[in-house]
């Protein structure tokens, strides 16, 4: 889709990253069954990415410049954590074996909870959510961009320390010490104690960004990238899952709802998948450009 904009972003507050041979998973994997394992990829030139993933204020200006509406809003509903389902809305349903999505009607960017919930969960200089890869993909163009394809988001993520499992190096967040990144604290899915500040999301600019300075390439929210998803796997039950994930893409980078005893997925190699016109809220994305 092409729109006439009244001034491109592009290139505004992103990095150059350098080119080489990118590292693609890991030698270490946690959930070799999502294909974390180490695997081949070709060589990258260099590229610039954003330092952020695309913010509310961002995207308002997109909006604001195409008159887009985004998948949720077409749709008339999206999904929310049930701790954030806003008072008043009517047994809302959940989601079969994670009951703790529901679906609400008139969730989507703005309305992150539902009606009603803008003035509480809408802030500027948050990223984005309730996107669909397809609304993701929709605003890199207008920015002339691109998303990134999962190679550059890991290149990118690891700012020039290799195989490590997140983009600091290898220590471990924790529940009581350490938050490095935007995650849960406590009990999943019942009890988040927000230790590291943030019971949702942060500020898409917060906490200490990495060695090519990006910031929240774990925790916070997911990031869509350009690629389908895909398990290069001989295990029959990977297989018989991939076939109910026809057509999903690519998401990485974990989300304030990730924890090491349910969703060990905060991780640079961590990956999972969604179709292509879902949206929730804890994903995002942040855009790629060439050189």
């Amino acid at each position: 889709m092409a729109f006439a904009k009244k001034g491109s972003p592009r290139l505004e507050g992103t990095a150059e990253i350098p080119g080489g041979r990118p590292i693609v998973g890991t030698s270490r994997p946690i959930i070799p069954d999502d294909g974390e394992e180490l695997r081949k990829a070709g060589v990258l030139k260099p590229y610039r990415v954003g330092v952020t993933t695309v913010t509310n204020a961002q995207f308002q200006t997109f909006v604001d410049d195409t008159g887009y509406v985004t998948e949720a809003e077409n749709i008339g509903w999206s999904f929310v954590f049930w701790l954030n389902v806003p008072r008043g809305v009517a047994d809302p349903l959940g989601v079969d074996g994670i009951e703790w999505w529901r679906r609400v009607d008139g969730a989507n960017w703005r309305d992150i909870n539902g009606p009603g919930s803008e003035e509480a969960a809408w802030h500027p200089d948050h990223p984005v959510v309730q996107v669909s890869w397809n609304d993701a993909r929709t605003y890199a163009a207008w920015a002339e961009g691109r998303l990134p394809s999962e190679a550059e988001w890991e290149h990118a993520a690891r700012g020039g320390l290799g195989d490590v499992p997140y983009p600091w190096g290898s220590a471990e967040p924790d529940d009581t010490s350490y938050y490095p990144c935007n995650i849960w604290q406590g009990r999943f899915p019942h009890q988040n104690t927000a230790a590291d500040g943030y019971l949702t999301t942060a500020p898409a600019r917060s906490f200490d960004p990495n060695g090519y300075g990006m910031f929240n390439m774990v925790g916070n929210v997911w990031e869509w990238t350009a690629d389908p998803f895909r398990i290069p796997s001989l295990k029959k039950a990977v297989r018989e899952r991939l076939k109910t994930m026809k057509g999903y893409r690519v998401l990485k980078g974990g989300s304030f709802l990730c924890h090491s005893t349910y969703c060990w997925r905060y991780r640079i190699a961590a990956r999972s998948g969604n179709s292509p016109d879902s949206a929730t809220t804890h994903q995002g994305f942040r855009v790629a450009f060439d050189i």
